[in-house]
């Protein structure tokens, strides 16, 4: 395995983790009953948004909490989230990048599920 180095690695990324999120049986419903079929339209963003997060160079712009404020998550939703998203990382790649990645994904949700539990919008 490698390290996350370019935009083909991270549409790699992206697209492991959200056929588990498609599949998973928690967060299926509220992801596919969100986004429908703009499924094409939302990996596009969420490559973009961790090429900028990565390698800080500017491919997003945007708010990435705020899509999130009104679905129903809680603190199972985000545990599960983050369980998807380390082992599809683990699965393919490894090294300085991929474990920012991790790192930032923990501290997303972290962030995510206090605006939640407190109203902060």
């Amino acid at each position: 395995m490698k390290d996350i180095e370019n935009r083909k690695d991270i549409e790699l990324m992206v697209n492991s983790f959200y056929a588990l999120v498609q599949e998973d049986k928690l967060l299926g419903p509220i992801f596919n009953g969100v986004i429908n079929d703009e499924w094409p339209k939302h990996l596009d963003t969420m490559y973009r948004f961790w090429h900028t997060v990565l390698f800080h160079e500017p491919a997003y712009k945007g708010s990435p909490f705020s899509p999130h404020r009104k679905l129903p998550l809680q603190a199972h939703h985000f545990e599960r989230w983050l369980y998807h998203f380390n082992n599809s990382m683990n699965q393919n790649f490894t090294g300085k990048i991929a474990d920012e990645a991790k790192w930032r994904a923990q501290k997303m949700a972290e962030m995510f599920m206090y605006k939640l539990n407190n109203n902060s919008f």
